[in-house]
């Protein structure tokens, strides 16, 4: 087997759904899977519908294209603002888009007129995480210019916390967004399908059972992948956190100063390592570095210590294991999101998808 990998165990992701899509639905929600983290994986997408998800969600038409082209015919969501430039594409590919500005809506319509085809939109409305989204007070004016275009549908309104700004959902902003849809429906004379307020950082809302009956609808990607919900990156209750482990191979082991003399400028990424002396140490190198992974979102499931980490490696202290650790031992690590999205999207990092438990007598297990 290749190292890295990282090993993807999609009952667990699978288990992870059903809990999602079962909170949730006790409060007259639907859920879409969010694939974006995994790249479009279309074997996690598959373990999350088996979960019970109504749809994928994505920010990227490639990864899209890609769980089409693997044969899920699901509804698609499309999470990024569409660019002017790749309308068409949204039109071919994503069922729904997330919109925020006019000009944009004006050439999906086109584009979908065109084509012969009726696509669905949510206009996104900014309620304070200034990610995307128009500011409320222009939500009916422009909800209004839209029903005038054919070839698009609004399907509903949606609002984006707690990605960008850190905004965290409340009784109070989501009551907002659903009055916000009242006011819609009242102006353009329509029912609106989705009112879609919340990702994983409403979990805990939901569960509590303060949000308002007219969010029906949710964007989950961290809460199944992962199991945590995403204000304060808690475990959830009944998830698995362990559905993906990476795992890198020892490829040097000799003891070393754990701090040398001498002048010290910038590393290779512009930082200023600083190490502690602690005498001699048992040094390991793992054929991991920062082109695969994002160092700082990874535990080491070992007694070990993440001394450093360049390009290709991983520098550890692994002086806790000495006698028991050699050359070609696999060393594995717990990831957060930040180090899934990175080592989803390294080509160098293989994946290994599973059903139940992986068996490698090369791995070490402390």
């Amino acid at each position: 087997m290749d190292y890295p990998l990282l090993c993807i165990d999609l009952d667990k992701i699978e288990h992870n759904a059903k809990v999602m899509v079962a909170l949730c639905a006790a409060h007259g929600i639907k859920v879409s899977g969010v694939t974006k983290v995994v790249c479009g994986h279309p074997a996690v997408a598959a373990a999350m519908l088996r979960g019970g998800v109504d749809g994928i969600a994505d920010s990227r038409l490639e990864n899209i294209l890609r769980m089409r082209a693997a044969g899920l015919d699901v509804s698609y969501l499309l999470l990024r603002l569409p660019s002017l430039s790749r309308v068409d594409e949204v039109i071919d590919c994503a069922d729904i888009s997330l919109n925020s500005e006019l000009q944009t809506l004006q050439a999906l319509s086109d584009s979908a007129r065109s084509r012969g085809k009726s696509h669905q939109v949510i206009m996104m409305i900014d309620l304070g995480d200034l990610r995307e989204g128009v500011w409320p007070d222009l939500a009916v004016e422009r909800s209004k210019m839209l029903m005038q275009w054919q070839g698009i549908q609004l399907k509903g309104i949606g609002a984006n916390l707690a990605c960008f700004g850190g905004l965290t959902p409340t009784h109070d902003n989501m009551l907002q967004l659903a009055e916000l849809a009242a006011e819609i429906e009242q102006a353009c004379a329509i029912r609106l399908q989705w009112i879609s307020g919340i990702n994983s950082s409403g979990l805990n809302l939901i569960a509590e059972g303060g949000m308002p009956e007219r969010i029906n609808h949710a964007r989950i990607g961290e809460g199944i992948l992962l199991g945590r919900e995403t204000t304060r990156r808690e475990a959830w209750p009944n998830t698995y956190q362990d559905a993906f482990v990476l795992q890198a191979e020892v490829v040097e082991l000799k003891r070393k100063p754990s701090a040398f003399p001498g002048e010290h400028g910038e590393d290779a990424f512009g930082g200023h390592p600083h190490f502690d002396d602690h005498g001699d140490i048992l040094h390991a190198l793992v054929n991991i570095g920062r082109q695969d992974v994002a160092v700082e979102g990874i535990t080491p499931q070992q007694p070990v210590t993440i001394i450093g980490a360049s390009s290709d490696y991983l520098g550890l202290d692994v002086s806790a294991l000495s006698g028991r650790i050699q050359l070609g031992d696999i060393l594995s690590f717990d990831v957060n999101y930040a180090a899934l999205l990175a080592a989803m999207t390294s080509v160098y990092v293989k994946k290994n998808c599973i059903r139940g438990t992986l068996f490698d007598d090369r791995i070490f297990c402390a």
